[in-house]
């Protein structure tokens, strides 16, 4: 019987992750980077902080922001919400979180190298939604009108 080494396990596993099973991990990973607040956490965080400019040559450059920061961006999210959100991108490795000593307690936040590499993608996204919005609102719109 042969062992395998940790590093040999992770590969072997990772070749086997397949979404469209049940009990996939991965699946877990779609729900947590599929949600609104975490696709915004990471635009922000990934310097996407304007109304975006679907196309743009030149995107802001990633940069660290303190919790107070990102609270006042991104409108409508509690504090408890993106305290959890924030944690949970902590945990999966997307951002660090640094804390200087001050008075009071400096917190920041800022994109790892896996971090931006899913930021990359939810640009995109976001840019999608924002620039199909008056598509998709019209749909509906007849949608709804139509008769049941």
């Amino acid at each position: 019987m042969t062992t395998m080494k940790a590093a040999q396990k992770r590969a072997q596993a990772k070749v086997e992750y397949n979404a469209f099973l049940a009990g996939c991990p991965s699946r877990q990973l779609l729900d947590r980077i599929s949600d609104k607040w975490v696709v915004l956490v990471l635009c922000a965080l990934g310097g996407d902080n304007g109304p975006g400019r679907p196309g743009a040559a030149h995107p802001d450059p990633p940069k660290a922001m303190r919790y107070s920061e990102i609270a006042r961006l991104l409108a409508g999210v509690s504090q408890k919400m993106l305290t959890q959100t924030l944690r949970s991108l902590e945990r999966d490795g997307l951002l660090t979180r640094a804390v200087t000593p001050t008075v009071p307690v400096t917190v920041s936040y800022e994109l790892t190298d896996l971090g931006l590499s899913l930021h990359h993608m939810t640009r995109g996204l976001r840019n999608w939604a924002q620039t199909h919005m008056g598509e998709v609102l019209a749909h509906r719109e007849n949608y709804d009108a139509r008769p049941s």
